[in-house]
C-alpha cells in the first residue's frame, strides 16, 4: 500500500501537471509568466519545485511578488503582484516605467498609461533619496488630484516639485510629513477652483503648517 502511494504521489501520471494556471498577469501575458516558470506538464506534483519557479517568475521586470502553489490533483497556481506604474523617466532617450518603490521596470516608446507622472531625478531608482522623496510626493496624492499632475522634479531629496498641468508650480520640499502636505495641497485647490483665494501662480507647501500662495 505504501509503495502504490507513493507511486501515485511521486510517479503517477494521475496526480502530475495537467496545466499551469496564471492569475494576477496584466501586462504580462500567461504565456510569458508560465515559460518563464519552467514547470514542465506531466511532472509529478510533489516533483515540481515551486520554490525554483518562484525564483524564475520573480525576476521578471513587471512582477513585484509571486506565489507558485500545487493545485491539486493536476495544476500548478501562479499569482503574480505586478509593479504598478506611478511615474516615467527619461534617460538618454529611454523611457521608463517607474513603481512607489522606485523600480524601473519596463520601457514605454508612446504615451505612458493614464495617471502616470513625467518625473525629472538625476538617477532614478530606488536606491535614490530624491527619486524616493518625489514617488512620495506622488503617491500622497488622491487619484484626481495626481491626475492634475503635469510632471513633478526632484534635484536633492529636499527639492520636490510638481507642476501641475495648469501650470502651477507646488513647491514640495522633502518627503517629511508627504500626508500633511497632500491634505493642505487638495483643501488649497479646492478654495482656488471655488474662486475663494485668489490664483497663485505657485503654491508652498513644504511646510504644510504655513502655506504661501504667490
Amino acid at each position: 500500500m505504501l509503495g502504490l502511494l507513493a507511486w501515485l504521489l511521486l510517479g503517477s501520471p494521475v496526480l502530475a501537471v495537467h496545466s499551469v494556471q496564471v492569475d494576477g498577469a496584466a501586462t504580462l501575458t500567461d504565456a510569458e509568466v508560465v515559460e518563464v516558470a519552467g514547470i514542465a506538464e506531466g511532472t509529478p506534483l510533489l516533483r515540481v519545485d515551486v520554490d525554483a519557479a518562484r525564483a524564475r517568475v520573480a525576476r521578471l521586470p513587471q512582477v513585484a511578488s509571486v506565489e507558485v502553489t500545487r493545485g491539486w490533483p493536476r495544476s500548478v497556481v501562479v499569482t503574480v503582484v505586478e509593479r504598478m506604474p506611478v511615474a516615467v523617466v527619461d534617460q538618454a532617450g529611454t523611457r521608463s516605467l517607474v513603481d512607489a518603490d522606485g523600480v524601473l521596470f519596463d520601457t514605454v516608446t508612446g504615451d505612458p498609461p493614464a495617471g502616470v507622472v513625467p518625473l525629472d531625478v538625476t538617477s532614478p531608482g530606488p536606491d535614490d533619496r530624491a527619486t524616493r522623496a518625489a514617488l512620495g510626493a506622488l503617491t500622497a496624492l488622491p487619484d484626481d488630484v495626481r491626475a492634475s499632475v503635469a510632471a513633478a522634479s526632484a534635484r536633492t531629496p529636499e527639492d520636490v516639485r510638481l507642476t501641475l498641468t495648469d501650470g502651477t508650480t507646488v513647491l514640495w520640499g522633502s518627503a517629511d510629513d508627504a500626508g500633511g502636505k497632500a491634505a493642505v495641497l487638495v483643501a488649497l485647490l479646492g478654495q482656488l477652483h471655488a474662486g475663494a483665494l485668489d490664483p497663485a501662480g505657485t503654491i508652498d507647501v513644504s511646510a504644510p503648517s504655513a502655506v504661501v500662495l504667490r
